[in-house]
């Protein structure tokens, strides 16, 4: 592992290998059976219990999170107070996943319960791993599951932290297992595992394939949250200065390494060249430094190769005619032995929408304006790209704003505001972005399977011989 801000190595450590997915899928098994043991009710009172245990930990996460991570301190102080959120929501559903009975027309009792899948495996990014360790963690076991989560190779230890506090806050020892290694072996390791039940994963739509494929070779189902290349539409009646906030924010937070980040800006084009100046203006104003600063609004990006990606992908662009407005270098002034993987806020206007920056996902600080002359032609440009995972309309005009938001093939949708994500609504994509959903009671409902029960209620057992007899 290196450190984003310098370029050095960090900290080295073993690679898990089949041995300990082995261990770790065996103490998952038998931890579930115990945590299935107690009631409902009793479930939802440990996890209460165990996410006090965050509590007198929550700056030591933080911190942790802002060095291996690369992001600024007071992103990974927010996302702390997100882990206890999620938590402390999914407690809450443990004695409401309630089942349903069936009104078939006949003397059965037929009713439906919602049972979990065992053991099931997890894979989280680079970006967030702290936010996407909790985001799956919670329903998992929420429903009844043991897990068996693999963090990023690149930022492992924050996951490692957060299982052992939950651990010694009261849940089962093995209900909760982490272990860190890289794809091609640990990685691969859990996804053909036959004690794994179910797979999810969150990360970039080639790694989202394997995982996929991995599941169907043994008919285990998958959820994947993978990438987004988001459009952000601004008309001409919006709220500019909202608008020209929310389109910095919704790019340049987390240094574009955010699988939502607003990294397409469709603007009517009566304004484009105001919105365009005024975010230029902006850009060059935002605070890039130390992660471990206060004051620090964008840091590195997170590991060498995204850098390399990221320039080559600006370089690209700008040699098949992308105008560079600002960017598209390190940043000017940071402190001594910042020699890392800092690039300053960039901006490239003049983009057609056939290059491969104005439809494949960078993951870096870098926004691609395109104008637009009516609400058709806005839809039919946010919607020329594989990945659906969100988007934004700025507009003042609320039938408009409806209408165009129902419109846009993406899984979450933001009117007059970007970014806003809470745990308790679902949050998924359409196409390359991924399926199935985390999050809400659809993410909870992820992590079970319904069941089917018929019971004859009548005085004589009707014993079939095809489908359909008895049953009106």
């Amino acid at each position: 592992m290196r450190n984003p801000v310098t370029g050095q190595s960090l900290v080295s450590y073993f690679d898990a290998g089949q041995a300990l997915v082995e261990r770790a899928v065996s103490a998952g098994t038998r931890a579930q059976i115990e945590w299935m043991g107690l009631t409902a009710s009793a479930r939802g009172r440990h996890m209460n219990a165990a996410i006090r245990a965050l509590e007198g930990q929550e700056e030591s996460l933080a911190q942790l999170e802002s060095v291996v991570a690369g992001k600024p301190i007071s992103d990974c102080r927010g996302e702390v107070g997100k882990v206890r959120e999620m938590f402390e929501y999914y407690a809450g559903w443990c004695d409401k996943q309630h089942g349903e009975v069936i009104p078939v027309p006949t003397s059965y009792l037929n009713y439906v319960r919602h049972v979990s899948y065992g053991v099931v495996g997890q894979i989280t990014p680079w970006n967030a791993p702290m936010f996407t360790c909790a985001w799956q963690l919670a329903p998992a076991i929420a429903a009844g599951n043991a897990a068996v989560l693999k963090p990023s190779e690149l930022t492992p230890f924050t996951s490692v932290v957060i299982a052992g506090l939950l651990e010694s806050g009261g849940l089962p020892k093995g209900l909760i297992n982490i272990i860190n290694g890289v794809g091609p072996t640990t990685g691969a390791a859990l996804t053909d595992h036959d004690g794994i039940s179910k797979l999810v994963f969150v990360g970039s739509p080639e790694s989202g394939r394997m995982i996929a494929q991995a599941g169907a070779r043994r008919l285990v189902p998958s959820v994947l949250e993978l990438g987004g290349k988001s459009a952000n539409i601004i008309f001409n009646d919006a709220r500019l200065d909202d608008a020209v906030a929310g389109a910095q924010a919704a790019i340049f937070a987390a240094a574009g390494q955010n699988c939502v980040a607003g990294s397409r800006l469709l603007i009517q084009r009566d304004i484009f060249d105001e919105v365009v100046e005024r975010l230029g203006r902006a850009a060059a104003q935002i605070p890039v430094g130390l992660p471990e600063d206060d004051a620090t609004r964008m840091g590195p990006l997170q590991n060498a190769r995204q850098f390399e990606r990221v320039m080559a992908m600006i370089n690209t662009a700008i040699e098949s005619g992308a105008r560079l407005m600002t960017g598209g270098h390190r940043p000017q002034g940071l402190p001594e032995g910042t020699g890392g993987y800092y690039l300053a806020p960039t901006i490239l206007a003049d983009v057609t929408p056939d290059i491969a920056i104005a439809c494949e996902e960078v993951f870096g600080p870098v926004l691609v304006a395109m104008p637009f002359d009516d609400e058709a032609e806005a839809i039919r440009l946010a919607n020329a790209t594989r990945f659906g995972l969100a988007g934004a309309v700025w507009t003042q005009d609320v039938a408009r704003a409806h209408r165009v938001a129902g419109k846009l093939r993406a899984g979450t949708i933001w009117i007059n505001s970007y970014k806003a994500i809470n745990v308790m609504s679902p949050f998924g994509g359409f196409g390359d972005s991924g399926f199935g959903r985390s999050s809400g009671l659809d993410g909870l409902k992820e992590y079970t399977l319904p069941q089917s029960v018929w019971v004859e209620t009548g005085g004589q057992a009707s014993v079939a011989m095809g489908y359909g007899n008895g049953v009106g």
